[in-house]
């Protein structure tokens, strides 16, 4: 802290004068801690390209967040690019919910059927498989330190190796992916590297790691919906069974993942259709796992007992610490979804309306009928007028005795004058139009009775204004389609705008709303009671902005249309008439006759003098004096 105080010249972070930066500096850190290069990320080709943890694949296109994809990008020395702005945003159980019929199909759904139940109310049904498994699925050897863990395996694989058996090592990111292929290059261990780096050859590297003596290291992109073929993809039958011979494909796994489905994933790449094979996993008490959410009891044991680095530990109570483990993970990571739902149900609702506001836009917006989204735009200008009159017809507190003489003028004389700026704001009055809407604010502050109907009244009286001044725009385009274009364009751009920043206010007031548990707060209930304000405000404004920008920007297009109009009938007027270069043949012809432009002067009409200087009327770009002047 104190050195990024040093280096920004700021005396504290967290005062008004360096409060900007805090966002940065959190994001730089966690950058530095929490993320890892080959782990949660890759560098090619000078960009950072995110991995997904559960498939093991690169995610091209994807980018984190909140500035911390730059924060990325600045550790690795790489391009810092602009931050990417989130357009829409909903979670996986959200968009899975907007089906109506859900299923699904897996090997490893067993171990979350709660979470399937409780989050979508499906049941997870096993069915049997279509041979008896034929796979011995190994204890857990546990070693007390990682280097000995990972020579275990490099000697394992070695004596597979050797008697022919294919082997495929699993490993949890690219990282140690590429520490065992280093250590089996050392070994002279020949083998193939399967990771998220060279996808391209995955098909190829699959199909032949089934061979004899074959041996590849995979990340989790081998451990889902790929299929080893015993022998090799084109193996003979008298290969397929010496390999089957030998006991089939042997997977090992050089750590625990935090997620048993991925683990039995891995395990499912072995004894395929009644196959043979063998599956065993590798860890040590130094794995993430285990150092996180293990029993340091574990640890300690094995070193009061001084068993050496290299010599494992296969017991039921080993195996049960694990899986205990694995649950502990698995159960924390459920709880996190599912306190995400709970606030993404919020923004939910809001999506739901804003969207079916979206849609219904649209398709209004494909039907024949020209005035389909006059109704919709009337709507919009019918609240925003609403709400302006509201603000400034409210009650107002007292002034003090002694102060009171003229006040009260003076705010209703403010309070008509705002409501008459914003209502100009949004289409041109002229002034008798706004004589009327002054006499009607006026006798709102001289009610004090029948406040709403006055206030009723005077709404009416500026949307018949605002549905006068439409009838007359309507005039104004010859084609009506061009007109509902407008209307079209400035509905969806007020709505895609303003929900990008109610996605961005959302994202804030989630970020800082566990506060409220220091106060005595339930976090989530402050959550919906801020949202629903953010909410009515974001309709409001949509309102507002339709209303300030519609009339602005069909005026332009008519204004536009109208100019193009009258510059041709200007030439039309001044009667120019063009011919162009005719073309002869035949020797000593003249290739080609000039361009002529010749004036047809109208009887009884003064024909406008062409200045030296001025841009010649046939339109050439050249002054008069250089072309049709000479």
């Amino acid at each position: 802290m104190g050195r990024v105080e040093k280096a920004l010249g700021v005396e504290n972070l967290y005062t008004t004068a360096g409060v900007e930066y805090v966002h940065h500096m959190e994001e730089a850190l966690r950058a530095h801690a929490l993320f890892h290069k080959d782990v949660e990320y890759v560098v090619q080709n000078g960009e950072i390209i995110i991995v997904d943890e559960f498939t093991g694949r690169l995610m091209h296109g994807r980018r984190f967040s909140g500035g911390l994809h730059q924060a990325i990008e600045a550790k690795e020395g790489v391009e810092v690019k602009h931050e990417s702005q989130t357009m829409a945003t909903i979670t996986f159980q959200n968009l899975f919910r907007l089906y109506d019929k859900l299923s699904g199909m897996t090997g490893t759904a067993e171990t979350d059927a709660e979470e399937f139940l409780k989050t979508y109310r499906l049941d997870v049904i096993v069915i049997p498989t279509n041979m008896p498994i034929a796979r011995q699925d190994l204890p857990d050897r546990v070693y007390k330190t990682r280097r000995g863990k990972l020579a275990a395996v490099v000697k394992e694989v070695a004596e597979a190796q050797k008697r022919g058996q294919p082997v495929l090592v699993g490993t949890i990111s690219i990282e140690d992916n590429e520490i065992v292929s280093g250590m089996f290059t050392r070994a002279g261990i020949s083998h193939e590297v399967l990771n998220a780096k060279n996808h391209e050859r995955e098909g190829l590297i699959i199909a032949q790691a089934g061979r004899k003596g074959s041996v590849t290291i995979a990340t989790n992109m081998a451990g889902r919906g790929v299929d080893i073929k015993l022998g090799g993809a084109e193996a003979t039958r008298l290969e397929y069974e010496e390999v089957k011979s030998l006991g089939g494909l042997f997977v090992m796994g050089t750590e625990r993942h935090e997620s048993r489905r991925i683990d039995n994933q891995l395990r499912g790449r072995s004894g395929r259709q009644g196959d043979p094979g063998r599956t065993q996993f590798y860890v040590s008490m130094e794995d993430s796992l285990m150092r996180v959410f293990g029993s340091d009891r574990m640890k300690g044991l094995m070193e009061r007992l001084g068993i050496p680095d290299d010599m494992p530990i296969e017991n039921k109570m080993v195996s049960r610490s694990i899986e205990k483990a694995q649950e502990r993970v698995e159960g924390h990571h459920s709880d996190a979804r599912k306190h995400l739902l709970s606030y993404d149900d919020v923004l939910n609702r809001h999506r739901e309306v804003i969207y079916r506001e979206r849609r219904d836009v649209l398709e209004r917006a494909r039907e024949e009928k020209t005035d389909v989204l006059r109704e919709v735009m009337l709507s919009h200008f019918d609240e925003a007028l609403e709400e302006v009159v509201m603000f400034h017809t409210g009650e107002r507190v007292e002034a003090p005795r002694g102060l009171d003489q003229g006040v009260g003028d003076a705010s209703s004389k403010d309070d008509a004058l705002e409501v008459l700026e914003t209502l100009n704001s949004m289409v041109e009055l002229t002034e008798v139009e706004k004589m009327e809407v002054r006499d009607l604010l006026k006798e709102a502050q001289k009610t004090k009775v029948d406040v709403a109907n006055v206030r009723s009244s005077i709404i009416e009286k500026l949307l018949g204004i605002i549905e006068r001044k439409y009838e007359e725009l309507k005039v104004s385009f010859t084609d009506r389609d061009e007109l509902k274009g407008i209307e079209k364009a400035v509905l969806l751009r007020s709505i895609d705008r303003l929900w990008v920043d109610h996605l961005d206010a959302m994202t804030a007031l989630r970020q800082g709303i566990s506060m409220r548990a220091y106060g005595q707060r339930d976090p989530l209930v402050e959550y919906k009671r801020e949202a629903f304000t953010l909410f009515n405000r974001l309709l409001a404004s949509i309102s507002m902005e339709t209303a300030a920008n519609f009339f602005k920007l069909a005026h332009r297009v008519a204004e536009a249309r109208q100019a193009e109009e009258l510059a041709k009938s200007v030439f039309e007027k001044r009667g120019l008439m063009f011919s162009g270069a005719r073309k002869t043949m035949g020797e000593g012809a003249p290739r080609a006759t000039s361009v002529s432009v010749a004036a047809q002067p109208s009887p009884g009409v003064k024909q406008e003098k062409v200045g030296r200087n001025e841009p010649c009327p046939c339109g050439s770009g050249k002054k008069y004096k250089k072309c049709h002047g000479v």
